[in-house]
Order: C-alpha cells, then sequence, then structure tokens
C-alpha cells in the first residue's frame, strides 16, 4: 500500500477542463462567499412596528404555500400558530431556511439539505402544537407567560467564578 509519506505521488487524472468547472460550480460556496439575495432575518424582538408588518405578511404567505405543498395537518402547524411564539419561531427559521435553499448561488444541495432537515422540524412543529394545547382543544388555547426572575442570590453568584481550577 502506497501512502504520501513513503514519497509517491497520486495525482487524480482529469478527463476535460469542463470537469473543473463543474467542480468548481458545485463547490463554489464552500470556497468563495458570494453574495445571497435573500433578504434580511430579523430578530422579532428587535422589529420596528413598520417591518413587523411586512414580516408578519411574508411569513403567513409562506406558512399558506408550506402547509399546503407539504400537507400538513392541523396537529402540526394548528390554525393559530401565529398566537405561538415558539411555534413563530420555528417556522420563521424554516421559512429563512427554505429561501435560502434557493439563492443564485446554490450548487443545489440546499434544498437537499432543506429536505434532509424538515423531518426533525416538522416533529419539533408537532411537539410544540401538543403543548400548546390548541388541537386537542378544537379551539385556541391562550399560552400561560413565565417570566423568569432574578433574586439576591442570583446577583452574588454572577459576580462569583465558576470554573473550576487544576
Amino acid at each position: 500500500m502506497s501512502t504520501q509519506a513513503d514519497g509517491s505521488d497520486f495525482e487524480v487524472g482529469r478527463v476535460t477542463d469542463l470537469d473543473d468547472e463543474l467542480t468548481a460550480e458545485l463547490f463554489r460556496s464552500s470556497f468563495q462567499s458570494a453574495p445571497r439575495n435573500v433578504g434580511v432575518t430579523h430578530r422579532w424582538r428587535d422589529m420596528s412596528s413598520a417591518q413587523a408588518e411586512v414580516v408578519w405578511q411574508s411569513l403567513l404567505d409562506w406558512v399558506r404555500w408550506f402547509v399546503a405543498t407539504y400537507q400538513l395537518t392541523t396537529s402540526v402547524v394548528p390554525d393559530c400558530w401565529w398566537r405561538h411564539s415558539e411555534i413563530v419561531a420555528e417556522l420563521y427559521a424554516l421559512q429563512r431556511a427554505e429561501m435560502a435553499s434557493f439563492t443564485s448561488d446554490d450548487s443545489g444541495f440546499g434544498p437537499l439539505a432543506f429536505h434532509e432537515r424538515l423531518p426533525h422540524a416538522v416533529e419539533r412543529l408537532r411537539t410544540h402544537t401538543r403543548t400548546a394545547g390548541c388541537v386537542g382543544l378544537l379551539s385556541h388555547k391562550e399560552p400561560s407567560p413565565r417570566a423568569v426572575t432574578a433574586d439576591a442570590a442570583f446577583d452574588e453568584w454572577k459576580l462569583s467564578a465558576h470554573q473550576k481550577r487544576s
């Protein structure tokens, strides 16, 4: 068995210059950053009301397409999806991922990657929907907000070192 360490060279033969072009096209996004034309991904809590209106409408249009295309039931995306922040977050992430899969600099692997991740996202949506409880009730169930508070013990804790030193 010959290895690079024993001094022999290994060279892959090339059939035509077209091979280089095809390889470059397939792996271009791995070697150079090209501008992507997918728009801005927003953090919901930082949007102005004008931005939110545009993003919400875009998400609604996308969710309608998504539910129809993949024939998703209300156990995955309930009719009141927009009233559940965890479902909105998952759908928005899926929307952005799907949009990024179809950019001009994608070599064709983006759609495949999106579809490889889709079953996991659908399962998370199903879990969020089950937890929300709206489907079983056949109506919207308002989520109970939970606020995490910090007390004096946290103030003391954050000031001390938390890494064990050997």
